[in-house]
């Protein structure tokens, strides 16, 4: 079983509870179909599980079969600096089919990005680095594939492109903390 390299820190994206006893980290590509099957999963699991569950979403762009991928972590990123990174995250998977250059600034535009500022985010070294390191700790972390699920900082070896695997793994993470706690 792998574990999480780095942990989970104050450079990644979080949604739900930050202080919530099970955190579920994704590495993600964007132009992945498997990644994109996830994405309601995902959305769907933190809806019912709000208050108990911290997600976060690390990038690993596999740009030898996804050429768009890079790009759309670059994008998303861009939106992050202007408090967007969900928003544009969401966006992209929902589009994944239209994925292009044109289509990822039409989606910034859309809504409502600082062009000026998108563009040259999207340029600058800071956002590549992230990338980068993102990848990194996902290949330090043993990831070979996307998505992959790490809960509380162990892979998760169960997910099986259902809800359930997903839901039964956060369910029985979080009882397993309850148990420690009593």
């Amino acid at each position: 079983m792998s574990k999480l390299k780095p942990a989970v820190n104050s450079n990644d994206h979080h949604l739900g509870n930050v202080n919530a006893t099970t955190t579920l980290v994704e590495y993600g590509d964007f132009q992945c179909p498997h990644c994109k099957h996830a994405h309601p999963l995902i959305k769907r699991l933190l809806k019912e599980r709000s208050n108990d569950l911290h997600f976060v979403f690390r990038n690993f762009p596999l740009t030898e079969v996804h050429p768009h991928a890079y790009t759309a972590a670059i994008t998303a990123e861009a939106a992050g600096k202007q408090d967007k990174f969900w928003e544009m995250h969401d966006l992209i998977f929902e589009n994944q089919d239209n994925l292009n250059t044109k289509f990822l600034l039409s989606l910034a535009e859309n809504i409502g990005l600082d062009m000026k500022q998108f563009a040259t985010d999207s340029k600058s070294n800071e956002l590549q680095s992230k990338i980068e390191a993102d990848f990194e700790s996902g290949v330090r972390s043993g990831v070979n594939g996307t998505p992959t699920f790490f809960i509380n900082g162990l892979s998760l070896l169960t997910y099986d492109e259902t809800y359930e695997s997903l839901s039964d793994a956060v369910l029985l993470e979080s009882e397993m903390k309850q148990d420690k706690i009593i």
